[in-house]
């Protein structure tokens, strides 16, 4: 399954994604047991989604990650969709994507890929030190 062929409410979903950005982790309280979520950006090459990570899932992905999400959920925010492990899906990292840095967000990696420098920012030669 792609990206483009996502549908808000969609259940068995099962897609491999590349992690651009893993935001950071909110703590919660439900029924009085606390959990955390957040809220990672990811793609493949038909387009990006936002995809929901819960509890020890936000320790198991990074950034430059590929995943497979096996029995996964769409749902929708505010107009977005987003794809989550649901109640019976699972997440597994199946390895890196050489496009992505692990450790970055998704501007620090889109510089990157524009710059095309290896990582040392852009450099003018012409600027003097004084």
């Amino acid at each position: 399954m792609k990206v483009k062929e996502l549908q808000s409410k969609q259940g068995n979903v099962n897609i491999e994604l590349d992690i651009l950005d893993v935001g950071p982790s909110r703590e919660f309280q439900k029924f009085g047991k606390p959990g955390r979520v957040s809220t990672a950006v990811a793609k493949d090459d038909t387009g990006d989604v936002k995809l929901t990570l819960w509890n020890d899932e936000i320790d198991q992905v990074k950034g430059g990650d590929r995943i497979r999400i096996t029995n996964g959920y769409v749902s929708e925010w505010q107009g977005e969709l987003q794809v989550s492990t649901g109640r019976f899906g699972k997440i597994e990292v199946i390895g890196e994507n050489p496009d992505t840095h692990k450790g970055e967000d998704s501007s620090a990696a889109a510089q990157k890929k524009q710059d095309d420098d290896g990582g040392n920012g852009p450099v003018d030669d012409e600027e003097d030190v004084i």
